[in-house]
């Protein structure tokens, strides 16, 4: 097999996106549109990708990381500038580079597979991605020789009545033979209205050596959009959501209502899950097999086991183990551990704690910066207290204690093993294994309280 490289055209500012964040770094389906490319092109095994970044550079260099190369395009003087600007990293190469922009989220690796296998095998100069469109109108035109090769590209204010009738068109991602490439663009000039390097002039200057351009043709349109605006980045996000929502589906995932399904491009999902309407699921999430997700459930870079269920709940940065019962209404925030067979219910906060198998906060409880212990029940209003106006202080609760409706466990503070905290208690000190802690006022009742009150009242009154 050939080298093969990739240069990404990430310069532009994408001033029609209306945005102070860079265009190419907007999500689709929960990932940058360029990271979207760069994971496509990586299944591909290009032995080198350059990305050519302008505006927005060090954003850019941030999400994608180390694992590529970069140049920089100071001024943004046409697609051919652009690539010309990775000629020190790959100028003397040989074997075919991948040109593709930033901005085309929906471009798959079988498609850019497709394109390099037709590009060496018919030994092609230069080979087009080309896609069929119903309403060409605005697209280059690709008008091709009776054996199939490429005769020329026409963009559409050029065109002939007749070559406007062509539906193939030019969807600006091509192959080249690397040097070729490069020798090719020293001859592209900038004679023209906007006083830039076109990358498609390097087709005429192949041609022109009677050197072949191919073009394949994608059967599927969608993957070429690029995204300049609001409305075309709304476009590719219900396309990737189809595409992903599909993809589970065919994988043994029940999807109740896709249209009201939210899942992102890196989520992992078991077989025979169930996701209800209203239910987003995003990041680097895995879900189990069996488990029952929504409805109106929001998941975020969590892992989540086997047979879970979780029902009208946000769960963020954090794992919960299998047969666990989350919900309604329960927030999971970010660093929590929650193990197997767990319950936590209705208004219940977890945050940057832990809770062993088989403990339950079947409602109303805050547990924050905590080690809840295994088989562990905490009473309806039980708060760790970890804040004390400066820092957090960590509470223990060790295996099989019972907390008591409306406790206030005032951290740093360990309840021990099997010990009992009775009903409305605030414990500020450690509770021994095996005890029961009381820590309220003891009760008293003031008899004809009311009848005495009264009487004053009324006396009072009679005064004035």
């Amino acid at each position: 097999m050939l080298n093969r490289f990739a240069v990404i055209l990430a310069a532009g500012q994408g001033t029609r996106m209306k945005s102070h964040l860079y265009k190419v770094l907007h999500p689709v389906c929960g990932k940058p549109m360029v990271q979207h490319v760069v994971d496509q092109i990586e299944l591909v095994q290009a032995d080198k990708i350059v990305t050519v970044i302008g505006h927005g550079a060090d954003l850019v260099k941030s999400q994608l990381g180390d694992k590529i190369d970069y140049v920089l395009q100071e001024k943004q003087l046409g697609t051919g500038h652009a690539v010309m600007q990775a000629e020190e990293q790959l100028g003397k190469q040989d074997g075919t580079t991948l040109v593709v922009c930033g901005d085309t989220p929906l471009i798959t690796a079988e498609t850019i597979e497709a394109l390099i296998k037709q590009h060496e095998e018919e030994h092609a100069k230069v080979t087009l991605l080309t896609a069929h469109a119903e309403d060409p109108s605005g697209y280059g035109r690709v008008l091709r020789n009776d054996d199939g090769t490429v005769a020329k590209v026409v963009e559409h204010k050029d065109a002939t009545d007749k070559e406007r009738l062509v539906k193939e068109i030019n969807t600006g991602t091509y192959c080249f033979d690397n040097k070729t490439l490069f020798q090719a663009l020293k001859r592209v000039n900038n004679n023209n209205v906007q006083g830039e390097y076109y990358l498609p002039d390097v087709i005429e200057i192949v041609k022109n050596n009677a050197e072949t351009v191919a073009a394949y043709q994608t059967p599927s349109f969608e993957e070429t959009i690029g995204v300049n605006d609001r409305v075309a980045l709304s476009e590719a996000e219900r396309i990737m959501k189809s595409r992903i929502n599909t993809a589970h589906m065919k994988n043994g995932v029940t999807l109740i209502d896709p249209k009201q399904t939210y899942i992102g491009a890196d989520v992992q999902i078991g077989q025979d899950t169930v996701i209800k309407p209203g239910t987003v699921i995003s990041g680097s999430t895995t879900i189990g097999a069996n488990c029952e997700i929504g409805p109106n459930v929001e998941i975020i870079n969590s892992r989540i086991g086997d047979n879970t269920i979780i029902r009208q709940s946000v769960v963020s940065d954090s794992g919960i183990g299998e047969q666990a019962v989350i919900g309604p209404y329960a927030h999971i925030r970010p660093q929590s551990e929650l193990g197997d067979n767990i319950k936590v219910g209705n208004f219940v906060e977890v945050k940057k704690s832990k809770m062993g198998d088989g403990s339950k906060a079947s409602h109303l409880s805050y547990i924050g910066d905590a080690e809840i212990g295994q088989d562990v029940n905490l009473g309806c209003g039980s708060i760790t207290v970890n804040y004390d106006g400066k820092n957090k202080h960590l509470t223990k609760v060790e295996d099989g204690a019972f907390i008591g409706c409306n406790s206030n466990l005032i951290a740093p503070v360990t309840v021990g093993k099997n010990a009992y905290v009775a009903a409305g208690s605030t414990i500020t000190d450690n509770v021994p294994g095996e005890a029961l802690s009381i820590a309220r006022a003891r009760q008293t009742n003031k008899e004809n309280y009311v009848a005495r009150i009264q009487e004053k009242q009324n006396n009072h009154g009679r005064k004035d």
